[in-house]
Order: C-alpha cells, then sequence, then structure tokens
C-alpha cells in the first residue's frame, strides 16, 4: 500500500493541482470591478463596446476567431506574471486579416473632386481584384464617374517635402483609373477646402504611364460620388493612453488615462460592392485599415467599425 493506506495504483492517479499566472495585457484593463466601473460611468457604451476587453467586445468590433487562437498560440501559459504588449493582439488579428479581408475602397473623410475635362455623364467601371493574393476570390467592378471622393488626408495646399499625395501642380494617381492634376481649390467661409478641380489624364489608365512623362509616385483610394454610398464610421483606438492604467497615479484611479479619442465617429463614403455587407464581413478599406459592419449596421444606414490599423501605429 502507498501513503494514507491506499493501494499504490490509486496513489498514482490522485490529482494534483497546478496554479499559472493570469494573462495581464497592457493598455487595458482585465478585472472584472474595472470593468464594471467603465460600464457603469458610462465611459462604455456597454460589456460589448468594441472597446471592452470582452469576448463580446472584441466579436462585435470584428476581431476573427482565428486570431484570438493564435494570439493564446503565441502568449502561452507561465507560472510567472507577465504583461503581454497590446500589439501582440493587434498583430494577431492583421496577420489574419491580411489573409482573409477582402479589399474595397472607402474614404473615412470625404473631400470631393470634380474632374472638369470628363465627358458629361460618362460611366467608366474597373474590374479590381477582391484580394491581391487570392485571384479565387474573383474581381469586383468599380465605377468611375465625373466626381469623386477621396480623403482630407490625401490632399495638401502647402505640401512637405518628399508629400506623394495630391497638391497643386503635384499629380497624384487615383488606384486602378487615371492620374489628376489639381488646378483649383474652393474654400468655405472657415477657410477649409470643401473641393477640388482637376483633370485627368485619359493616357494614364489603369497604371499606364505615356512616354516621356515622369511616373507618377503617389497611388491613393476614391469613391465614385455618385455611386459611392454613405456609410459611419466608427474608428475605434485603445481604451488608455498608458501601458498600466493608473499605475502612475497616486490614487491609482486608472479612469485617468482613458484615451479621450479611443473612439472618433465620421461619415464616409464606400464603393457600392459593400451594400450587402453583413455583420461577421470583415474588409481591408486600402490604405486605411480593417473594418468590419457593426450590429448597428442595416441596408438602409451602413456602420463599420475599425477592426485595426495596418500598421501599428503606437510604435515609438
Amino acid at each position: 500500500k502507498g501513503e494514507m493506506g491506499l493501494p499504490g495504483r490509486v496513489h498514482a492517479v490522485m490529482p494534483r493541482q497546478m496554479e499559472f499566472s493570469r494573462l495581464n495585457l497592457n493598455f487595458t484593463v482585465l478585472s472584472k470591478r474595472k470593468l464594471l466601473q467603465l460600464v457603469e460611468s458610462g465611459l462604455v457604451a456597454g460589456w460589448d463596446d468594441p472597446r471592452m476587453p470582452t469576448l463580446s467586445g472584441v466579436r462585435r468590433r470584428g476581431y476573427p476567431a482565428a486570431a484570438i487562437r493564435l494570439f493564446c498560440e503565441r502568449v502561452g501559459i507561465s507560472k510567472v506574471d507577465s504583461n503581454i504588449d497590446y500589439s501582440l493582439l493587434e498583430d494577431c488579428v492583421r496577420e489574419v486579416l491580411d489573409a482573409e479581408a477582402p479589399r474595397a475602397f472607402a474614404v473615412v473623410r470625404p473631400l470631393k473632386i470634380v474632374i472638369t475635362n470628363w465627358p458629361e455623364g460618362m460611366v467608366e467601371e474597373f474590374q479590381v481584384p477582391r484580394h491581391p493574393k487570392r485571384p479565387e476570390l474573383g474581381t469586383r467592378t468599380v465605377p468611375f464617374t465625373g466626381s469623386v471622393y477621396i480623403d482630407r488626408s490625401d490632399f495638401e495646399l502647402e505640401p512637405p517635402k518628399k508629400y506623394f499625395r495630391l497638391a497643386p501642380d503635384r499629380p497624384v494617381r487615383l488606384k486602378f483609373a487615371y492620374v489628376i492634376h489639381c488646378h483649383e481649390h474652393i474654400l468655405d467661409d472657415t477657410g477649409e477646402v470643401v473641393e477640388l478641380r482637376c483633370t485627368y489624364d485619359i493616357h494614364t489608365r489603369s497604371g499606364a504611364t505615356p512616354e516621356g512623362m515622369k511616373k507618377v509616385k503617389g497611388i491613393i483610394q476614391w469613391v465614385s460620388c455618385e455611386a459611392g454610398i454613405p456609410a459611419e464610421m466608427r474608428v475605434y483606438d485603445r481604451l488608455f493612453v498608458a501601458p498600466a492604467p493608473g499605475a502612475d497615479h497616486e490614487d491609482k484611479d486608472f479612469m485617468r488615462d482613458v484615451n479621450p479619442e479611443s473612439l472618433t465617429v465620421e461619415q464616409g463614403v464606400v464603393e457600392p460592392e459593400l451594400a450587402a455587407a453583413k455583420v461577421g464581413d470583415r474588409f481591408q478599406f486600402e490604405r486605411v485599415g480593417y473594418f468590419a459592419p457593426d450590429t448597428d449596421s442595416t441596408q438602409g444606414k451602413l456602420v463599420f467599425n475599425r477592426v485595426v490599423t495596418l500598421r501599428d501605429t503606437w510604435a515609438k
């Protein structure tokens, strides 16, 4: 007989208790007590707020299950307390979505361009790939018209050196379409640019560069004004500005480190193919980030959440 008077074969299978350290993720809080404070204070919209580190929150934001599993595999388990960098979770999301998410054109902060030499009423359609590395996903049709939207960040009246987007007398290529030149800009009463007047070069269709013409370096996304669909863009960021919320304050109040820019809402425009987007779909808005339809989205009012940026914008 073994210890405690039990037969040896019974003693050999007696259970053992093994304890492992908890998962600590920086730039957020995982304590249920602190999460409850966020909900009850109204700083977030609920337990499924896309900024919350809850399964319902990250699911609503658009994190794929495969990314969560990949994150768990890379983190592993340990008996020693450690803090996991939030960027590791975001990298896992990017890795999965880069391989899976179809591409689409979207403009978060629209600026209208009128192409003055475009034939009135003409619509040209471009067949472009849904994914550059997955031809099995096929192509999509993107209509091009005499007025298009670009993002406000892609135009500067007084551009700095090595600026490769649109500016007066600095041409840019509209991706898959034409090279355009800006000749005039219109300001509102506050001095903000509200419209651009441009011309297009018919010989530059779909990436072509005519002989003798200098190759244009800048390439930007666009959406047809006539065919584009309005969409609410909920641009989410990290919920806290400090890696260890509250740690640098004497009172340890983590609420003082809430990121005031963790959510900004913009009224954007998306290409017509996204009219049928539904919850569970995920897209890479080219040059913008990865986005997914929110549960508030309907056919009459599209709402997209930013899942994650294309690159780590918090890296120092």
